[in-house]
């Protein structure tokens, strides 16, 4: 029996860049131990409140189908949320809760492409993004943003693969995996004015919106016109380290979040009760609570600021923002990927080649800052120590 051609091709005849985190795990199940700076995972568990919470909402009975679309609690504290931060007007009617940030990718690109339409999408990028344009039988056009315009794309260049490919969505991530770059306000303007003029659907990953370290987050949704241009993407995953909890959104005009209602109740019905009871709670908690959870990576990229400033070998792309650092390791004469592969194998730290994510960024490696801060501080060292080696 044969496959799909659209589940087969996924990864478009190509690695899926994950293959030195997979044998950093396969070296830690052989016994060795191995200092893991690749996936965005926080070194803190769920905080006990929201577990508990969870645990309640479960006891109390929420364990069987929820409403497919989200609870209204929730929806409403989404909307409440997007509506404060953007100043655009904001329902739950506006308001999808989906399985976490990945399905709502996944679901927003079902919604805005028709198969072999073309949905563009920003180099670096996170790694799964081709693969889901590629799920949905739309055709991935990656655009570069280049090194030396610090990570931040061009809307001169956004618009000529619009118009030459006739592209109906365009998706970018500000903070930025896998950068740390915030997009700035120019940047932002630009890109809404390529989409407002190629009638072009807007696909917006703000899942690090919590995690901002210089400058301010800004939702293009919040741009002139753009509303109604524009599926917001979010998850408790990173401002609230939900992340095998498996809870977001999209957030977008109403009839569209009226489809992917429908998109929803064929293919994942919903999110269970007790998780987006759990969901409500913490965000009730507050942007304090948001802020608690990101300060042990803003105080981690001071160290490592701290640490780069010491050498030569390695250069910093601007972290504003998110939980990883970008460096470039170009003096070493290495790719990212076999600087990646010399370092587990020397040193038994893993990082992720800049190659996982795209071409633009080959020569550099993204760390995440995900360990507690001696050891990162530690490590961070050895890496540098080791590329001046190489270097010289």
């Amino acid at each position: 029996m044969q496959l799909s051609s659209r589940i087969t091709g996924l990864l478009g005849g190509g690695s899926d860049g994950w293959g030195v985190f997979l044998r950093a795990r396969q070296m830690i199940e052989q016994g060795t131990q191995v200092t893991e700076l690749t996936i965005g995972e926080h070194d803190i568990r769920t905080a006990a409140p929201i577990l508990q919470d969870m645990h309640r909402a479960a006891l109390a009975g929420h364990t069987g189908y929820a409403a497919i679309p989200g609870t209204t609690g929730l929806r409403d504290a989404v909307a409440a949320r997007l509506q404060e931060r953007t100043g655009v007007p904001t329902t739950r009617d506006n308001v999808l809760i989906t399985p976490g940030g990945q399905s709502a990718l996944f679901a927003a690109h079902m919604a805005t492409c028709n198969p072999g339409d073309t949905a563009l999408y920003i180099d670096p990028y996170y790694a799964t993004y081709p693969g889901t344009i590629r799920g949905v039988s739309a055709l991935p056009h990656a655009i570069a943003a280049r090194a030396e315009d610090a990570f931040q794309p061009r809307a001169d260049v956004i618009a000529a693969a619009a118009k030459q490919t006739n592209a109906a969505s365009l998706l970018v991530n500000s903070p930025n995996n896998p950068t740390g770059v915030v997009y700035s306000r120019k940047t932002l303007e630009g890109i809404a004015q390529v989409c407002r003029d190629h009638d072009m659907w807007l696909i917006s990953d703000e899942v690090y919106d919590t995690q901002v370290w210089e400058g301010a987050h800004l939702s293009p949704r919040a741009l002139d016109g753009m509303a109604e241009h524009t599926l917001v993407v979010g998850s408790m995953s990173k401002s609230h380290a939900m992340t095998g909890s498996r809870c977001g959104w999209i957030v977008g005009p109403v009839d569209a979040i009226e489809h992917l209602t429908n998109l929803a109740t064929h293919t994942t019905y919903g999110v269970p009760g007790y998780i987006q009871d759990a969901a409500l709670f913490a965000l009730n908690q507050g942007t304090g609570f948001e802020t608690e959870i990101a300060a042990p990576f803003q105080r981690r990229r001071l160290l490592a600021q701290d640490i780069l400033a010491r050498q030569n070998a390695v250069s910093l792309v601007p972290a504003q923002g998110a939980m990883y650092l970008m460096l470039d390791v170009r003096s070493t004469g290495m790719s990212g990927e076999d600087f990646a592969y010399a370092l587990l194998e020397k040193h038994h730290i893993a990082v992720m080649p800049g190659e996982s994510f795209g071409t633009a960024a080959a020569g550099h490696i993204r760390v995440a800052m995900t360990i507690e801060d001696t050891r990162f501080a530690q490590a961070l060292a050895t890496v540098c120590d080791f590329a001046e080696s190489l270097a010289a």
